[in-house]
């Protein structure tokens, strides 16, 4: 089993800057990708960056430009900086971990943006 632990969310007005954090432990031993999905009310959850275990990563259209995802495999964590951040950006941002086929995932952070 792995479990994932997010932290960093929270309220931020609009243009300002936030980090989510998501914390790997349990039974990790090959991780195919790690990212971040979010969900806003009324939504389904939707992809925001990803990167695979080559290091590519991928993001979605809406947040080019102001998102940028990393890792640091010696702490097995993985983060999402947000910049310029607009009121859509509002959502439950979950992260996610792949491992053989197996997708795990965080338990959700708020992220809300005020304009």
């Amino acid at each position: 089993q792995v479990q994932l632990v997010e932290s960093g969310g929270g309220l931020v007005q609009a243009g300002g800057s936030l980090r989510l954090s998501c914390a790997a432990s349990g039974s990790i031993f090959s991780i195919d990708a790690m990212g971040w999905y979010r969900q806003a009310p009324g939504k389904q959850r939707e992809l925001v960056a990803t990167v695979i275990s080559g290091g590519r990563t991928n993001y979605a259209d809406s947040v080019k430009g102001r998102f940028t995802i990393s890792r640091d495999n010696a702490k097995n964590t993985f983060y999402l900086q947000m910049n310029s951040l607009k009121p859509e950006d509002t959502a439950v941002y979950y992260c996610n971990l792949g491992q053989w086929g197996i997708p795990y995932w965080g338990q959700g952070t708020q992220v809300t943006v005020s304009s």
